[in-house]
């Protein structure tokens, strides 16, 4: 049986996804490939090579066809599109060979130099943006930078290797240098600014400027290229199929959640938390909280990272769970099953219980020191293990209120958070979240799919932009949804009493440096 689809790439820290779906965006099957980091690095130096992602995406194609045929399916590529983790740098020649092992979006090498350029720049370039590596490069590996003919990302060298062509989407490129939303370009004037910095080191004056080397910024539906003869041959399809631009895993993950519109919130809650806020204008000035890049239509996003995610709650609901488990027999995997039912049913104000979830640091809101979480205000009444649970949750969004202030005094708007991640593992945690934000919160039916789906969306957008039949980016998005969100309203008693225990929290905040005084 033949059927037309789209093939939906994703390059991640850990591994390689492939899926195909059919014209519906029906995922058919899928077939995966991994890959290590680069052995014996110094800490906090993470790298890969370029070649293993290939290795790993021919791996991953041979499987998803063997369960394609398995389902006597034979699939018809409508087009491809491609995913990878953001901020890396991946060095090319003048032949597009690669120089070098790929420096990561974790390796934090140029920690400094992303500081400098925050401040020379005068915008925010957190030490993971690919230009922060670029001059790390240029300052600590001179004889390497003097060959290098292009930067791109681990998407963006997939692209490459399938087409030919160095272009990336917009939403990764936004990752590797800032972006002018007036031109939805890089910003020009910053670029002469950052070739300036460039001029005055050694040797610097010797290499191209910075726009030659970076890969064409392309938007969602625009021509990204085709796939070329080693693209065929490496993924086993007919030559010619459309390529939509790769992107990064962020813009393809608001893809695959369905999120175009100006307002809408993709909150992921696990082990660190992601709010990613599509806005209507570009930000203005800089916050520590926030960094920015890219929707794939060209959408401004505003991101807000905290290191200290479910953390503190998973240890105290592991902790009671272990408790419960030696007098019931029931283990620690049972842990969330006898502890949150607790959490959810504990009053809103934590019978007055407030937490600090630190159990690592936290940069965005000035937190240098972790170890430090605890809870304040227990007495006989509210020792309790939902309560004490509860506190966590709130004490991680609380924090992501904080980190979210300067989002609200400009003004931008909120209109719905969409929630993923493991948290959604207990819907029920949208209610509270809905009611300390005050806005409503949704959960996807199928939201687990995730960056693949969002590539193979952007695939099927391309395509119906080469036959004129492509809507607006946030039209078509929206008209993809699949089944019944679980949809949360936000509860005015609970948001007035969230907000109350709001203030008392970052009360508590401000007094942080003296507990990391008495810890250290």
């Amino acid at each position: 049986m033949n059927i037309q689809g789209y093939l939906g790439i994703d390059a991640g820290t850990q591994g390689l996804s492939v899926i195909f779906c059919d014209e519906s965006l029906k995922i058919l099957a899928h077939g995966e490939g991994s890959y290590q980091m680069v052995p014996g690095l110094a800490a906090d130096c993470y790298e890969q090579q370029p070649g293993d992602w290939e290795q790993a995406l021919a791996t991953a194609m041979t499987g998803l066809c063997k369960k394609l045929d398995a389902a006597g399916i034979m699939m018809e590529v409508q087009a491809i599109g491609i995913s990878g983790q953001m901020h890396g740098e991946v060095l090319a020649d003048d032949l597009g060979r690669s120089l070098s092992p790929a420096r990561l979006w974790c390796d934090s090498r140029n920690e400094a130099e992303g500081h400098e350029l925050t401040e020379k720049l005068g915008v925010k370039c957190p030490k993971r943006i690919t230009t922060a590596r670029w001059l790390w490069t240029i300052r600590h590996q001179p004889e390497k930078a003097a060959k290098v003919a292009h930067i791109t990302t681990p998407a963006g060298w997939i692209a490459f290797r399938l087409t030919g062509q160095w272009n990336l989407g917009i939403g990764d490129a936004a990752g590797m240098f800032p972006i002018d939303q007036k031109t939805l370009d890089y910003d020009s004037k910053l670029l002469t600014d950052f070739d300036a910095i460039v001029a005055t080191l050694p040797h610097g004056k010797q290499l191209r400027p910075l726009k030659d080397l970076l890969p064409h910024v392309k938007k969602a539906g625009e021509d990204a290229g085709t796939l070329d003869g080693h693209g065929a041959t490496l993924l086993g399809l007919p030559t010619g199929i459309q390529v939509a631009a790769a992107e990064g895993d962020q813009p393809a993950a608001l893809v695959g959640s369905l999120i175009g519109a100006a307002g809408m919130v993709s909150m992921s809650f696990g082990t660190s938390v992601v709010a990613n806020a599509v806005g209507d204008r570009a930000f203005q000035g800089i916050s520590r909280a926030v960094d920015h890049f890219c929707a794939p239509d060209g959408k401004p996003i505003n991101m807000v990272w905290l290191r200290n995610g479910t953390t503190a709650m998973n240890m105290v609901v592991e902790m009671f769970g272990k408790v419960n488990g030696e007098v019931n027999g029931t283990g620690r995997g049972d842990a969330f099953t006898a502890v949150m039912p607790s959490l959810l049913a504990a009053p809103d104000d934590c019978g007055g219980l407030l937490a600090l979830p630190f159990m690592d640091d936290e940069p965005g809101l000035g937190v240098s020191r972790g170890g430090t979480a605890c809870v304040i205000g227990l007495n006989d009444m509210n020792a309790t293990p939902g309560n004490v649970a509860k506190a966590m949750l709130l004490a991680t969004i609380f924090n992501l209120k904080m980190g979210s202030d300067e989002l609200d005094s400009q003004g931008f708007p909120r209109t719905e958070i969409v929630l993923s991640g493991g948290v959604t593992k207990t819907p029920a945690v949208g209610q509270i979240l809905a009611d300390a934000f005050n806005t409503p919160v949704s959960i996807l039916d199928g939201a687990a799919e995730g960056t693949a789906w969002g590539a193979a969306i952007l695939a099927k957008y391309r395509r119906l932009s080469i036959a004129g039949q492509a809507p607006a980016w946030s039209a078509f998005l929206a008209g993809h949804a699949n089944g019944t969100p679980t949809r949360f309203t936000p509860r005015p008693s609970a948001t007035a009493v969230y907000h109350a225990m709001e203030k008392r929290y970052r009360r508590l905040v401000t007094l942080h440096g003296q507990l990391e005084s008495a810890v250290e």
